[in-house]
């Protein structure tokens, strides 16, 4: 069985002492046995987070880092950093990263592989665009943007590897997936990664659903059998992100 994976994607919001707070009156909320929870919280709050979830089974993450050790990269983050910080996961490839900030197919695949040589655990995304979706592009799409990373990755790193489906057009729009929906890309991710590699790999990956996952849809979302899990983004900056974690 794949432990499920809920992990909260603050993005930019919160300053220390909010996120301070915010955690210390919701952890025990929060706590969970049945999944891995993970707050990936912005790198200026990361300590003060880490520090406030210690005696909780509540893990931190970042949201990015660089494929480089170190170097004239202004305002950039390693993964070596991270990795110093005992932080075990950070998020790779988000589609605000991709569109803002210009990050290509193959720069995500270096990513995951750094993170993964500096004991990270990547929750790589992927999505297709509206405008992919109504020309019937998703999977196209997704056949892209996940080659792009198993190319870098054998098979014992794929199987760490954490696969975030991102569609763009229900990210912060209101607008989400159907249970339907999310399930058939997701379960067409297994099957690329059962069709690069094997099956035992396939299995092992936990594939997350994200796109305005909210205390409503959460159970019919993680009740598919394909999706082990969500990265929430608005919905996890509210105390009533327990009632994502506690979904059963």
């Amino acid at each position: 069985m794949r432990k499920k994976v809920i992990a909260g994607n603050w993005k930019m919001n919160k300053t220390p002492a909010d996120a301070k707070t915010f955690v210390s009156e919701n952890k025990a909320a929060f706590d969970s046995n049945n999944a891995e929870v993970v707050l990936c919280v912005p790198y200026v709050s990361l300590h003060a987070v880490q520090n406030e979830l210690k005696g909780t089974n509540i893990k931190v993450g970042a949201q990015n880092m660089h494929y480089m050790k170190e170097g004239a990269y202004t305002a950039e983050i390693s993964g070596e950093m991270l990795s110093s910080m005992d932080v075990p996961y950070v998020i790779i490839g988000h589609s605000e990263r991709r569109e803002y900030y210009a990050e290509s197919n193959a720069a995500v695949g270096k990513k995951t592989k750094k993170a993964l040589s500096c004991n990270l655990i990547p929750i790589t995304c992927i999505g297709e665009l509206l405008e992919e979706r109504e020309q019937d592009l998703t999977f196209d799409v997704l056949r892209t943007q996940l080659t792009a990373v198993m190319d870098y990755l054998n098979e014992d790193e794929m199987a760490k590897v954490v696969i975030a489906y991102e569609p763009v057009w229900a990210i912060g729009t209101g607008k989400t997936a159907t249970e339907e929906q999310a399930e058939e890309a997701c379960a067409f991710i297994r099957k690329l990664i059962r069709s690069y590699f094997n099956h035992e790999t396939a299995e092992k990956v936990r594939i997350l659903y994200g796109g305005s996952v909210t205390p409503a849809n959460a159970a019919k979302l993680f009740a598919m059998p394909n999706i082990d899990g969500g990265l929430v983004g608005g919905a996890s900056l509210v105390p009533s992100f327990a009632q994502v974690i506690h979904h059963e």
